[in-house]
């Protein structure tokens, strides 16, 4: 169940995926224009914002998602992480799971970063997209949860992480809940050295804090 709601047709990769590109691919076009959308800088600036393109793309797994490339109005923006002409992903699917779950510094993500666009931009770019980024990644870390759950599954993955430079093989913590609806959530994903119970107070404690006081059933 736990894979399934990970990497399934409506699963939580393709969900994290698609939010890592948006922001990815916004900051670039930042870059490109020289002021954030919907700064007043623009104006009159002789190139804009212009909507966005869905372009189909391939990931690790031979998987195919929608992404939205931004558009400028001169049509000069050319982007860097998925080219024009590219069809397939640069990111494997662990190191997007990675990047979403708790225990990833900023330095790390950045890291991720500078690996995939490797020596195609700046410096100060790559910090601009990190920083991008990283208030999506804390967004979804830290959204409110309801305040019950009639079932909570718990259980423990071994992914390949990126940490200080190096490919370290770590435990993924998911707590996956079904709600009222019965539709499953994944509630969120922790990243560990290794596997332990002690672990999974932290893991609910986390929970509790972001709202919710009650779980009928939980199962590991």
């Amino acid at each position: 169940m736990t894979a399934e709601a990970l990497a399934g047709e409506n699963g939580l990769l393709k969900q994290l995926t698609r939010r890592f590109y948006s922001r990815a691919l916004d900051a670039e076009m930042d870059e490109h224009l020289g002021y954030k959308k919907n700064d007043n800088a623009g104006d009159n600036s002789g190139n804009s914002w212009n909507g966005y393109t869905q372009k189909t793309v391939i990931t690790d797994d031979n998987d195919t998602i929608e992404i939205q490339v931004p558009r400028d109005r001169n049509s000069t923006f050319e982007p860097v992480i998925i080219p024009k002409h590219e069809k397939r992903t640069p990111l494997f699917n662990d190191q997007i799971i990675s990047m979403y779950s708790f225990g990833m510094s900023t330095r790390d993500i950045q890291r991720h970063l500078q690996q995939v666009y490797g020596v195609e931009v700046s410096a100060e770019t790559i910090s601009n997209i990190t920083e991008s980024v990283m208030a999506d990644v804390r967004e979804w870390q830290n959204r409110p949860l309801e305040k019950t759950y009639p079932i909570l599954f718990l259980d423990a993955l071994r992914v390949n992480s990126r940490q200080d430079g190096k490919n370290i093989n770590k435990a993924l913590y998911v707590a996956l809940a079904i709600n009222w609806e019965g539709r499953k959530e994944v509630l969120g994903l922790w990243l560990a050295d290794t596997e332990g119970a002690k672990f999974w107070m932290s893991v609910l404690t986390d929970i509790k804090n972001r709202g919710t006081e009650d779980i009928l059933i939980a199962c590991m």
